[in-house]
């Protein structure tokens, strides 16, 4: 039972930790942030920092804002509807291209997650085996990396003499359970397992992961707008944004039972299981390792890389230049580090 000491005694360590973080009299900072999906373990760092009050210790009062298949967050942000979103670098810098103009300022997966995967009966056995066959592939933005591979393997994917027939597939597996497709995509950790899920065997499947083929492109980043980086204040919000967020994610990968819970609690909509989620939150935590300076640090090799891969398609480039140092920024790792 606890007494009236006790609440008082929690009270005021609580206001004395509200002052630590925000100064005397000050309120907490409100940041926004839009997910690129919808709530599930690919974000836990994130719902952590929020629970375990990491962003409160930063004098941030962060809303967490869940994605969907109707939701853009290059369209969000523009619009003025977040501060930060989280975004795959094909589709920011595409974005970027066509005058949105987002700057990636961390990096937390330094890894690619993404795969085709193929049904071993439809004969592919090879990418070179792709011609004259059905790929699944997702849009809105996740199409660029697959596009680039395609367009590096010298494959027409529109026309009539199109050499692989796209079809755009929904954010589900159905297409090669229902043979619809030989092979669609998926990520390491969400797709995939939906589709052993449904009873197709791992052994009947043959994966392509873009990270082995050489054509891997920076996934899940923080991008803010240029404006934003031009107020200082602005620059050391995000700071402590990002110190606070990555500070979730290390929590998140060290206790992932603990994660997974944080992560069911938050998800509103009740689809998501703890079996799924527990096994998102295992391949999840794989894509974080890499940096060389820390979680969250953009390696500019990684970034001339992804660049060098978009603008290697022959048919449909993804981004026609080099958007260059302006599409990415350190000052605001520096500033949380």
């Amino acid at each position: 039972m606890r007494t009236l000491k006790t609440l008082l005694t929690g009270s005021v360590a609580g206001i004395a930790l509200a002052l630590a973080a925000t100064g005397p009299g000050l309120a907490a900072d409100a940041l926004t942030l839009q997910l690129k999906w919808v709530t599930q373990a690919q974000f836990a760092g994130y719902y952590v920092a929020k629970e375990k009050g990491f962003y409160d210790e930063a004098g941030l009062d962060v809303t967490i804002k869940a994605g969907g298949p109707d939701i853009n967050p290059s369209q969000v942000i523009a619009g003025g509807g977040a501060d930060v979103v989280v975004d795959w670098m094909p589709s920011a810098l595409a974005t970027r291209e066509k005058g949105v103009p987002l700057v990636n300022i961390a990096q937390i997966f330094q890894q690619s997650g993404m795969m085709l995967t193929c049904r071993k009966d439809s004969g592919i056995k090879t990418p070179a085996d792709f011609k004259g066959h059905t790929l699944g592939v997702w849009f809105g933005g996740n199409e660029y990396p697959f596009l680039s591979w395609m367009s590096t393997l010298g494959y027409k994917t529109e026309g009539p003499d199109a050499d692989i027939t796209v079809l755009k597939q929904g954010f589900n597996v159905d297409p090669i359970l229902q043979k619809q497709a030989s092979c669609v995509s998926t990520m390491t950790y969400n797709e995939y397992w939906q589709i052993l899920d449904a009873g197709m065997p791992a052994d009947e499947l043959i994966t392509f992961k873009y990270q082995d083929q050489g054509v891997a492109t920076l996934e899940d980043g923080l991008y803010t707008l240029e404006k934003s980086l031009q107020d200082p204040a602005m620059v050391e919000k995000l700071g402590r944004f990002v110190k606070a967020s990555v500070k979730g994610w290390e929590y998140a990968a060290a206790h992932q039972d603990e994660a997974v819970e944080i992560v069911l609690d938050n998800d509103t909509t009740g689809a998501q299981t703890e079996e799924h989620q527990t096994r998102m939150m295992q391949e999840v935590a794989k894509l974080l390792d890499g940096s060389k300076k820390g979680m969250g640090y953009l390696a500019p090799d990684d970034f001339q890389r992804t660049v060098k891969v978009l603008l290697g398609a022959k048919s449909a480039p993804v981004i026609t230049k080099d958007p260059g140092e302006a599409a990415w920024t350190h000052a605001v790792y520096d500033k949380a580090m």
